[in-house]
């Protein structure tokens, strides 16, 4: 039975937002408009190569690695910016820190629950290698364990995880912080907050996919509209485009995964079930043969990709969460600001 196709999400729109980070009159210095062109150049660069020739590449474990790890870069360069600018945190502004705190914490969320559903699926390993073992004597007892395993892997693998169902709601939440906050008085801060942005995007996008791919479910795919006055806006909307069009295209086929690797298995899955139902006629044998290799290597590249992608996933969670921490040393060290998220004073003692 094919699942209905859900209906296409409008854009969010948020109409200019470098209204606020450029008033009348603000100008930038030759050397803060060179780190903000350098940051954006990269950020369209690596947006321009996230956008795979082939759509087929898409939803492939390999493409969301790249994509995860793209965003960890992104997060990496943010850091430098900041760095660069010598903007010390006692010149932020309380809203600044705000924002970041909060995103963050969500960040650290969708993290645990892309981690969860990555280790959830590569359980499912540990039946297909009770079926692979199974398979290796042809008796009819062995094939009623193999059925059994078989079973029992599709049935883990079309299992919901709770935790991923959530996502949509944090997913809403770093939509509404695309919203920048205003800036006045600070060229710094403006080139900041410009920079900021375009992170806030990439993350918004490929935390989408994910929980899209994850929970195949079209609801938590979103479609993103960005000035297009910005560096990156093109290869952004470009690679929107080509990325939601083809996972909306997949959806739509009723498939109950959406990642590459692992429908692959399934296919394969599919074929060789008929052929252990009611024993083997001899020219079976060597189709039975050629379907269990296929599983074979199907498997461990399914288990392999699932491995590569969570380590990534685990990267930039602890980018996040040093960034976070970093941020609340550098406040304990000036003594005067208040921890948004702990609600108390940093400098003082956290219970």
């Amino acid at each position: 039975m094919s699942r209905p196709q859900e209906p296409h999400r409008p854009f969010f729109s948020f109409g200019n937002p470098f209204r606020m980070i450029s008033p009348k009159g603000s100008q930038l210095s030759p050397r803060l408009l060179s780190l903000l062109n350098a940051f954006e150049e990269t950020l369209a660069e690596r947006l321009g190569k996230l956008n795979p020739k082939d759509k087929n590449d898409i939803l492939s474990l390999t493409w969301m690695n790249y994509a995860m790890d793209s965003l960890c870069e992104t997060h990496t360069d943010i850091k430098t910016l900041i760095t660069d600018l010598e903007l010390p945190v006692t010149q932020w502004d309380e809203k600044w820190i705000d924002v970041y705190f909060d995103i963050s914490v969500k960040l650290l969320d969708i993290c645990i629950a892309f981690s969860s559903e990555l280790s959830r699926l590569n359980q499912g390993h540990l039946l297909l290698q009770c079926v692979l073992h199974n398979l290796e004597s042809n008796t009819s007892k062995k094939f009623v364990q193999v059925r059994s395993s078989l079973d029992s892997w599709r049935k883990h693998i079309s299992s919901k995880n709770l935790r991923v169902q959530n996502c949509r709601s944090i997913l809403d939440n770093l939509v509404e912080s695309l919203n920048l906050p205003k800036v006045k008085n600070s060229a710094k801060g403006k080139v900041l907050m410009q920079a900021m942005y375009g992170v806030k995007v990439l993350t918004v996008f490929v935390c989408s996919v994910f929980a899209a791919a994850f929970s195949v479910s079209s609801k938590n795919l979103l479609d993103l509209d960005v000035p297009n006055t910005i560096l990156w806006a093109q290869a952004y909307c470009n690679l929107q485009t080509n990325v939601n069009v083809k996972i909306r295209e997949t959806f739509s086929g009723g498939k109950f995964t959406v990642l590459k690797e692992l429908d692959a298995v399934d296919s394969i899955v599919k074929k060789l079930y008929p052929m252990i139902q009611d024993g083997l006629k001899p020219i079976e044998v060597e189709a039975l043969q050629n379907s269990v290799s296929d599983l074979r290597t199907g498997a461990e590249r399914l288990s392999q990709g699932l491995d590569f992608l969570a380590k990534e996933v685990d990267v930039f969670f602890k980018i996040v969460l040093s960034g976070r921490d970093a941020l609340l040393c550098n406040l304990r060290a000036s003594g005067a600001v208040t921890d948004p998220m702990l609600g108390t004073n940093v400098g003082e003692p956290i219970v």
